[in-house]
């Protein structure tokens, strides 16, 4: 098998509605960078990348010249050295992590083309589905209940709340949310917006309503962090915190956390993914396998990697469902709120680009 082209394809993709996340600006599109792979008999593989400075801190403009710088060399790679071929990407992305990720997905999606396998099974295969939450976005209380409800109708069992710009609004939206749908479970995302006593206060309000919290104050801030989890009375993940093996590490030997979120997109792929979850098994904490605005190939990359491992506790896979004219074609099923795998090869997408 030889790669004898590598495409890349950026994509603008409008969101159904803008979403606001904590004090950032509103975010209302989003360029999703796709990355075609052909090889010499027949295979076509694909990868992708999301870029948007509020979500991933990376320009498009800057993802997509580093694509390309990769894209220029991807046929001297052997496409099933993957650990190889993603050290000779590196020198090229210039700390473009969605860069990475999107060649990272594309060689493991080939990967599992050549071994006619899904990917979930390549990389172990331990479950065949999982159940994900759907985003609440930050609104009015009374528009709060009312996406959850429809959330509900469309058969979603957990809702993870945005939260961070007000506490006592946020204690609010989600009592509301519970005594409307009293048997779902509820996550708090504060995105970093608490400080200790907000994240603590909140917490104790609603420790009989919440399953955990994540990312209660500013991802920098390590010393509240690890307070926050120290005595709060629910589980507590970072998010924005791990920003890959290194930070996991941190993170994990100074007990700062219940939990790690990873998000792929985020980290630059499957191998800091596995890396980040292996430092999380071996402290006994859980990881959090989450996602970004993002296409469907980078949810079923996520998924693919949520359901290789036993340490994968939480789901939260959904940022997909709110883009509009998404040209992934995705193999997984998504039926009452579990995302269920099929046994087509490698990421089990195709992209009508």
């Amino acid at each position: 098998m030889q790669i004898t082209k590598a495409k890349v394809t950026p994509v603008e993709l409008n969101l159904r509605q803008p979403v606001s996340i904590g004090r950032l600006p509103e975010i209302d599109r989003v360029t999703a960078i796709f990355v075609r792979i052909e090889t010499r008999d027949g295979q076509v593989a694909w990868g992708s990348a999301v870029s948007h400075p509020a979500l991933t801190g990376e320009e498009p403009e800057d993802v997509l010249r580093a694509c390309q710088a990769c894209a220029d060399i991807a046929p001297d790679l052997h496409p099933t050295n993957i650990e190889y071929s993603l050290d000779q990407l590196q020198p090229l992305v210039n700390d473009s992590p969605s860069a990475l990720c999107a060649f990272d997905l594309a060689l493991h999606d080939l990967l599992g083309l050549a071994a006619g396998m899904p990917l979930y099974r390549l990389l172990g295969g331990y479950r065949d589905r999982i159940q994900t939450s759907a985003t609440v976005p930050i609104a009015g209380l009374a528009e709060c209940v009312d996406v959850a409800k429809a959330h509900a109708r469309l058969g979603f069992r957990m809702l993870k709340i945005k939260g961070g710009l007000d506490p006592d609004d946020d204690v609010r939206r989600v009592r509301a949310i519970s005594r409307t749908l009293p048997e779902h479970v509820l996550r708090l995302d504060a995105d970093g917006g608490y400080n200790v006593q907000q994240a603590l206060y909140v917490a104790r309000a609603l420790e009989n309503k919440l399953e955990m919290i994540e990312q209660p104050v500013p991802e920098h801030d390590l010393a509240g962090l690890k307070e926050v989890t120290t005595h709060c009375p629910i589980p507590v993940l970072a998010d924005q915190s791990v920003t890959g093996p290194a930070s996991a590490l941190q993170l994990a030997a100074g007990h700062y956390t219940d939990g790690l979120s990873i998000k792929l997109a985020n980290c630059g792929g499957f191998r800091c993914a596995r890396q980040v979850d292996a430092v999380a098994r071996a402290a006994n904490i859980a990881t959090m396998v989450g996602c970004l605005i993002e296409p469907a190939l980078l949810i079923a990359a996520g998924l693919s990697f949520a359901l290789s491992s036993p340490n994968v506790k939480y789901g939260d896979l959904d940022g997909h469902l709110d883009l509009i004219d998404d040209p992934t074609v995705p193999g997984f099923r998504l039926e009452e709120g579990w995302l269920i795998a099929t046994d087509v090869p490698g990421l089990g997408c195709t992209v009508a680009l």
